[in-house]
């Protein structure tokens, strides 16, 4: 700021006197302040003044640091005041808004005003409601109207004295019963102590005269002198319901045809597959549902159904399609069937406690084995040296090899808590993963009875149906929490949590599930009788549609051909899609 200096005359010469504003203005239109003249020199200095620019002024009220943001405006590329953010609203009245759009709105669908309700209160009318039936009208509020209540039509609405719990003294139904007591520790057997029930109270729990009678002949029938009987095994038989059970070569129905127009006989799978479009073909002759189906290995030109009504079925794919073996063992239904590699012999789990080996073509029971509990699943070691073994998981939590050679118990792999449900093999056989109703998943070495590998979270559900993948590098699992989660079936055995399946609604059934030759579809079927087909890669769902009318429990897409599905329900049908 330019500084002005102004001078005064302080000597007594009477050499004449310039005005003051002339010096003044001399000075200021001096560049600066530069060095006075020897003649102005004696004028000394008496005040320094100062110019300041004249400040703004507006209006009271205003504040020009404040930004104002537009009603409309959806992201905010700074951080305001709260008195920005939450201002007034400023403008012209809009005149052509209708009284609704004009009220102003708290929440998306109207205004709502506060209001409170003690904790007391409510907790009071919500136990008279559940108590009496009935509660006051929350909607009327005001005064001098009368009380209405809602519930219970017995009360008189207009009434002014309405008892809730708080307030009664009223004894309600089952709030006082009386009961038997006793407490004469010294009488044996009429002590009843706190355990005695109330007097009109009605127990189940003891049998009737008769159901106790009842009871004793069924027990005395099975026990003799102290040690129970086992039920033997009902008498087994097949029937062929084919003419001739060789062709005019002397081959039999296990000989794969090769007129079908398909090679059965190749390792390598399709080169594309595609989604199916039709129903082809439906196989009846079950009277109950179907729980497990079963490709015949390699070839797929037959198939194996077992089925809840006791009996096994060995159909053609091919040609008539017909049903060609009938195979009757099992008292009680059947649970799971498994092929051994050159498909001659099969075994078959029934809820009677027994395995049986049966022999394929000429239908006989070569051995039976029982461990008194339920074999949930059955399945030969894949191993061609080990052809003899088998592992079955039972309802006691364990897996039992036996050996069909001497029907011996050769090991048991006991460490999960739950009835097992699935044992699959990987990594060429050596190793087998099994899965139980405890929610985990095991790995073990074969022949050793210690889990190498455990995985458990407790995100985890129940996976009562695994299926490998064709190459060999997955395991998908059918959770109970409707989704199939895929585990590597390498060394790690590490859930792949970038593929899930989800869609299906599986609700607590044990539905299997299957790949494609070609591992570009996932497929499974669900409670509700649907079939559902989903990329791999992308695990997006490409197909669903109503295949059975009951629960759709298994699905096997054919080995051999691009685009055929066989399903099975509980509604006793096996059906075949292209």
């Amino acid at each position: 700021m330019l500084s002005i200096q102004q001078y005064s005359d302080s000597s007594d010469d009477d050499s004449p006197k310039e005005p003051l504003e002339d010096k003044t203005t001399a000075v200021i239109n001096q560049d600066y302040l530069k060095p006075l003249p020897p003649e102005k020199a004696k004028f000394s200095v008496q005040k320094q003044l100062q110019i300041c620019a004249a400040p703004i002024v507006l209006p009271t009220g205003v504040d020009e640091d404040k930004i104002h943001l537009h009603p409309d405006t959806k992201e905010v590329e700074f951080n305001p005041k709260y008195e920005e953010l939450f201002a007034p609203e400023l403008g012209p009245h809009n005149p052509y808004k209708t009284q609704q759009r004009a009220f102003s709105k708290n929440m998306l669908s109207g205004h709502v005003e506060a209001a409170h309700v003690s904790d007391f209160q409510f907790e009071n009318q919500r136990r008279t409601f559940a108590s009496f039936g009935y509660a006051l009208d929350p909607s009327v509020s005001g005064e001098g109207e009368k009380l209405k209540v809602v519930g219970a039509k017995e009360v008189n609405s207009e009434s002014t004295e309405i008892t809730t719990v708080f307030e009664t003294t009223k004894l309600r139904p089952l709030d006082k019963r009386k009961r038997k007591k006793n407490t004469d520790a010294g009488d044996i057997e009429g002590f009843l102590g706190p355990w005695g029930g109330f007097i009109d109270e009605q127990r189940i729990m003891k049998p009737t005269e008769e159901e106790a009678i009842e009871l004793e002949e069924l027990v005395s029938k099975k026990t003799k002198r102290g040690k129970v009987v086992e039920e033997k095994p009902i008498e087994e038989k097949s029937v062929l319901h084919i003419k001739d059970a060789l062709d005019y070569q002397g081959r039999s129905f296990l000989h794969a045809p090769q007129d079908v127009g398909v090679n059965l006989r190749s390792d390598s799978p399709p080169e594309k597959c595609f989604l199916p479009k039709s129903h082809i073909h439906t196989w009846s002759g079950h009277s109950k549902g179907i729980a497990a189906l079963r490709w015949f290995p390699r070839t797929a030109h037959l198939f194996l159904s077992a089925s809840m009504d006791c009996r096994i079925k060995l159909w053609e794919v091919y040609n008539e399609r017909r049903c060609i073996r009938t195979y009757y063992g099992h008292r009680q239904a059947v649970r799971d069937i498994n092929f051994n590699n050159s498909g001659k012999h099969f075994l078959s789990a029934g809820y009677d406690r027994y395995i049986k080996l049966w022999d394929t073509e000429t239908g006989q029971v070569l051995s039976r084995f029982t461990a008194r509990k339920i074999p949930y699943c059955v399945k030969f070691n894949p191993d061609k040296n080990k052809q003899h073994l088998f592992v079955a998981g039972t309802s006691d939590k364990k897996i039992i090899c036996w050996d069909t050679r001497s029907g011996d118990i050769v090991q048991e792999y006991d460490r999960h808590l739950g009835a097992v449900n699935s044992i699959t093999f990987v990594d060429e056989n050596r190793r087998f993963v099994t899965t139980s109703d405890d929610k985990s998943l095991r790995v073990w070495e074969w022949d050793i009875p210690v889990d190498m590998k455990y995985i458990a979270d407790p995100t985890m559900h129940s996976m009562p149906s695994v299926t490998p993948a064709p190459n060999g590098k997955w395991l998908a699992c059918q959770s109970m929490d409707n989704k199939i989660v895929i585990f590597s079936a390498l060394n790690r055995f590490k859930i792949n949590r970038k593929k899930v399946f989800t869609g299906h609604m599986v609700a607590g059934y044990a539905c299997s599930l299957d790949f494609s030759p070609d591992m570009s579809y996932l497929v499974s079927g669900d409670a509700d009788g649907k079939c559902y087909i989903w990329d791999w890669k992308t695990t997006k769902l490409y197909k669903k549609w109503k295949a059975h009318d009951n629960v759709c429990i298994s699905t096997l897409w054919h080995p051999h051909e691009a685009s055929k599905l066989l399903t099975a329900g509980w509604d006793g049908l096996i059906k075949y899609w292209d």
